[in-house]
């Protein structure tokens, strides 16, 4: 089977689409009127079925609540966006779903909507995965979701994705990554649980079992993303423990410091707390003495 790819006129669908549909209703009425293929009109909100593409997986049914009583109040103050489709009969969603939602739940039996004629499969994914995007409705797994779905059916790469998007390419491919974490974690990105920035340190580790309980971890501890970004590069490169008796790594590399400065062995010698100490700096001779008197006046000056 040959994969369609996105039109050239996609670009352009996605910008008038946009800018009509965030138009208020009685403005969007006269602007739609001078564009080809559309129109607005009140539609019987039985007729209305959702998009087939829908990317977003959660409603929020509070917020539904809310945004239904304020249409009760003022009314949709902006339209949806269907196509319609003369087989069924019935007017399919291509923008403005959880607003239709709403209007349903107000007890409302019309809505106002712009209705394409002619709208392919392509066109009406992808201006349902951008819409969303662009109001950052959606959680990261349905946002990386969408992405896969758009560049698998129709053979888009994640630069041309970028691009309709108004996304950068490493933002297309950090959210394609989470699509890689196991499925407890992505459930816990759809719930909100964990940010994607939380999901992105998560990447970072490369063993699942590490992965696993830096996950819980996070989860339990309720770390910030910059905590969990240190934490997964300590599981990743964990500082080596010095050998029993040994001196700390930071005193053995203070030391190593303090010779190359002074050209002559230094010792640090210190307490169980290391918080007082005594630091013995060795010599031969006087001229050895006078050496290192004179390097450390060098220094101080």
């Amino acid at each position: 089977m040959v994969r369609q790819a996105l039109g050239k006129g996609l670009d352009a669908l996605i910008k008038q689409t946009q800018e009509v549909v965030n138009m208020p209703t009685s403005e969007a009425a006269v602007q739609v009127q001078q564009t080809t293929g559309m129109s607005v009109t009140r539609i019987d909100v039985s007729k209305i079925v959702p998009n087939r593409f829908q990317p977003r997986r959660v409603f929020n049914e509070e917020k539904l609540q809310e945004l239904a009583q304020s249409i009760k109040e003022h009314g949709l103050t902006q339209p949806i966006v269907v196509v319609y489709d003369a087989g069924l009969d019935k007017y399919e969603i291509v923008v403005g779903e959880r607003r239709f939602r709403a209007t349903q739940l107000a007890g409302l039996k019309e809505i106002d909507a712009i209705v394409h004629k002619h709208l392919g499969d392509q066109e009406m994914c992808a201006l349902a995965l951008i819409e969303n995007i662009q109001r950052e409705d959606l959680n990261p797994i349905e946002t990386a979701l969408g992405y896969r779905n758009l560049m698998s059916k129709f053979y888009i790469t994640q630069t041309d994705l970028a691009s309709y998007c108004g996304k950068s390419k490493a933002a297309i491919s950090n959210a394609l990554r989470l699509l890689d974490l196991e499925p407890e974690i992505q459930q816990a990105l759809q719930d909100g649980a964990i940010s994607e920035g939380h999901g992105r340190a998560l990447l970072m580790v490369t063993d699942p079992g590490k992965r696993e309980m830096l996950f819980k971890k996070m989860h339990n501890s309720k770390m910030s993303v910059r905590q969990a970004e240190d934490a997964a590069r300590a599981l990743m490169f964990p500082v080596k423990k010095a050998e029993k008796g040994a001196k700390p790594v930071e005193v053995a590399s203070f030391e190593n410091d303090l010779q190359s400065a002074l050209g002559t062995k230094v010792e640090v010698k210190y307490g169980k707390n290391m918080k007082k100490g005594t630091l013995v700096i060795h010599y031969n001779s006087l001229d050895e003495l006078d050496n290192i008197a004179s390097r450390l006046k060098t220094k101080m000056l």
